[in-house]
């Protein structure tokens, strides 16, 4: 047994194509916060504080989809949500539609330490930031340009998409600017346990682009996007709606707790057998110091690192030799 940690910003239909530009931010990014994971683990900070910290560098990287890089709602607002789970205890808390708040995952985390409740969301969530004393901004600062384009293109489709959702070539013979994955950015999640077995997960999204004010998807439903126990913990990712109607997140720890299976037997049962291609991924750790990140999409920003030595950072599948 031994500490062990894992990280994702998103999964979906990443092109392989990906420029170097647009894909070197997102490694960096990945890089860096998991040397920050891994650094507070070896400090023996809690896996509820490491998995908090973590989400927070994430959501202030304005290169993927959480806090500082959120799409936009169909109106071009933001409505942020996030949602922490402590896996002895069971202790959790969540937050929806956010406008203002810095790092949402804080706010989610002092609904869990300073509330009666699990979940806040809009009007009451911002007032509870506010008494709380917590970092707030204009929503401004949250609409960055590369989300203005995103849904433009989103709304000229008349579709709401994932993140990483292609674009539609108006002229196969003619690349649009993002056809190479310009601005595609995602989700954020991390999920650790310490040489105890102490376990923690965190997650973390602005949503769908070109999605109706008021839509909730997955990341603040535990269960679905978040999960922990004293099996495992577990932070989803990709299409919302999908996610939940498979509870994937307590299915990957039910399926450890009820039938035995292996923390990489379970995660793959569920992301190949509960929710349909091109939908899912997750990223988790067991107890006993395991680690996956399955996924069932083209690809899927994650990293995660080991006691033992072991560490990964990558966007799509591993070449098998």
């Amino acid at each position: 047994m031994g500490w062990a940690i894992a990280l994702h910003g998103g999964a979906g239909d990443i092109p392989v194509s990906l420029a170097a530009e647009r894909r070197q931010p997102r490694e960096a990014a990945l890089r860096h916060c998991l040397k920050v994971g891994v650094d507070a683990l070896k400090a023996r900070k809690s896996p509820l504080d490491v998995v908090e910290l973590v989400v927070r560098e994430l959501e202030n990287n304005p290169h993927y989809n959480a806090g500082r890089g959120s799409v936009l709602t169909r109106e071009g607002t933001i409505e942020m949500e996030a949602s922490i789970m402590d896996g002895n205890t069971k202790r959790c808390g969540a937050v929806s539609g956010l406008t203002t708040v810095v790092n949402p995952i804080s706010l989610a985390r002092l609904v869990m330490e300073k509330t009666p409740h699990i979940y806040l969301a809009f009007d009451g969530a911002e007032r509870f930031a506010r008494e709380q004393g917590i970092e707030t901004v204009d929503s401004s600062h949250f609409i960055t340009q590369e989300n203005i384009e995103r849904l433009k293109q989103a709304k000229e489709a008349n579709r709401v998409q994932i993140d990483y959702t292609q674009p539609i070539q108006k002229d196969e013979k003619k690349e649009t600017p993002t056809a190479d994955g310009d601005s595609q950015i995602g989700t954020v999640g991390c999920v650790a346990v310490d040489s105890h077995g102490n376990l923690a997960s965190a997650t973390s999204t602005g949503g769908l682009v070109n999605k109706m004010v008021g839509r909730i998807g997955d990341t603040p439903i535990i269960g679905a996007g978040t999960y922990a126990n004293n099996f495992c913990a577990v932070s989803a990712t990709g299409k919302g709606e999908a996610i939940m109607r498979g509870t994937v997140a307590r299915d990957v720890a039910a399926l450890m707790e009820f039938k035995g299976l292996s923390l990489k037997e379970a995660a793959a049962y569920v992301v190949e057998e509960c929710v349909p291609r091109g939908n899912v991924g997750l990223v988790a750790v067991s107890a006993k110091g395991e680690v996956t990140m399955a996924y069932n999409t083209t690809g899927m920003f994650r990293a995660c690192a080991t006691e033992d030595g072991y560490s990964e950072i990558a966007i799509w599948p591993s070449v098998q030799n």
